[in-house]
């Protein structure tokens, strides 16, 4: 099960570094714009790139709580087919 804090989390730490592959079994790399990961031959739930999400938040904690970021990251998640909660 994901969970959407820990996501957000995930996303703020990558900023600068890439966009964060997210997939259905908690498992997340920080990959180059434009590359298409797989692991262990299986595309990941989302890619999410962390500037536009996250990058007009001026804490982590902002972005933590602002309901439509949750919102997003729960939808996109659920639109793929995985399973989420919030913590």
């Amino acid at each position: 099960m994901l969970h959407t804090k820990e996501i957000i989390q995930k996303i703020w730490d990558a900023q600068g570094y890439g966009n964060l592959a997210v997939w259905g079994d908690g498992a997340t790399v920080v990959i180059a714009p434009g590359e298409s990961p797989e692991r262990g031959g299986k595309a990941p739930l989302a890619v999410f790139k962390p500037i536009p999400l996250v990058a007009g938040f001026s804490m982590l904690d902002f972005a933590l709580h602002d309901p439509a970021l949750l919102s997003l990251i729960e939808t996109t998640i659920r639109e793929a087919g995985g399973e989420i909660e919030r913590d």
